[in-house]
């Protein structure tokens, strides 16, 4: 039988929480380069919680989200999403464009400038926490070129659902919180390796079946 992420002992839980802590600098770094301004990230909270559950840490299923999903591959493969309500991903245009989030009538549409600049935050984090990911386990981890939907959550769940399936009824979850002065911005990561990254993945951590 194959080992899981289920398996994750205290000393995993802490290399897991390390590569949260180190993605999270390099996204700042990274943002702030991008932005131009001085971004703060706060520790991340990491935690394995089943994919049913996906959609109640987002608000529930007919929450509107703004959800941004990169195919992994390399040593390990699998998917990764990163996913905002739409408020924060609102706030995040507006810091991102130097704009007023007031002056949108619709803060649920984005215009393709918006949405490419959204899906460069997504690349950017996703690539920060997956290049942490592949230095502490010496795994070639590459991200996909990243898609984005605006939706209800239960919606942009069900199509990754169908591949989650394949692989067990579990996720690894990471709260990415950001400030850019008073302003905050929380995101949620998901990171779902395919069934056979699993193994990869948990032995290139020290797991042992």
């Amino acid at each position: 039988m194959a080992i899981s992420i289920n398996d994750l002992n205290n000393l995993q839980m802490d290399v897991l929480r390390e590569i949260g802590n180190i993605g999270a600098g390099n996204a700042a770094t990274a943002l702030a380069k991008m932005m131009n301004k001085r971004i703060d990230m706060d520790v991340p909270k990491i935690n394995v919680l089943e994919f049913k559950n996906v959609s109640d840490i987002l608000g529930g299923a007919e929450t509107l989200v703004v959800g941004i999903l990169l195919k992994v591959t390399g040593d390990l493969t699998g998917n990764i999403m990163f996913m905002l309500d739409i408020e924060s991903a609102r706030l995040l245009v507006s810091i991102l464009m130097g704009e007023e989030a007031s002056k949108y009538t619709d803060a649920c549409e984005f215009n393709e400038i918006e949405q490419s600049a959204l899906k460069e935050i997504g690349n950017i984090l996703a690539g920060s926490y997956l290049s942490a990911l592949s230095s502490l386990t010496n795994l070639l981890i590459m991200p996909s070129i990243p898609d984005l939907a605006v939706d209800m959550a239960g919606a942009i769940l069900s199509v990754p659902a169908i591949e989650f399936g394949k692989v067990g009824d579990t996720v690894l979850y990471i709260e990415t919180e950001f400030a850019y002065g008073p302003s905050v911005v929380v995101g949620d990561f998901f990171l779902v390796p395919d069934i056979d990254s699993y193994e990869t993945l948990l032995k290139a951590l020290g797991v042992t079946n």
